[in-house]
């Protein structure tokens, strides 16, 4: 279990899922984590990206629409009649028990 942390502590416990915890200071990677928060610095603001103008947003979906892969005319053909058949299948499951559940509260209450 870990243990509990010090108000004014930057340590972090990390639960694996082997069940130890682990420190950010013992963690791999993770260095500078000693010492209070507020002895930190804050983040610096990060700058404001320059606005994309009209001509880069067009030329930035082009280049997007070109990484596309598009679907076959068999294949386009053949997932359009499966979402078909699915859809009126659906439909069907839903008419049949709504009907059931209208000649049953019918049987009921009348």
């Amino acid at each position: 279990m870990a243990p509990p942390l010090r108000s004014g502590t930057s340590i972090v416990a990390q639960i694996t899922p082997s069940g130890s915890t682990q420190s950010d200071a013992e963690r791999p990677g993770i260095t500078g984590v000693s010492g209070s928060v507020a002895e930190r610095a804050a983040p610096e603001a990060e700058s404001s990206p320059e606005q994309p103008t009209e001509g880069s947003f067009v030329a930035a979906t082009l280049a997007e629409l070109r990484k596309v892969v598009w679907p076959s005319r068999q294949q386009l053909f053949s997932e359009s009649v499966a979402v078909i058949l699915m859809v009126g299948l659906s439909a069907a499951a839903i008419a049949a028990l709504d009907r059931f559940y209208r000649w049953v509260s019918v049987q009921v209450f009348s």
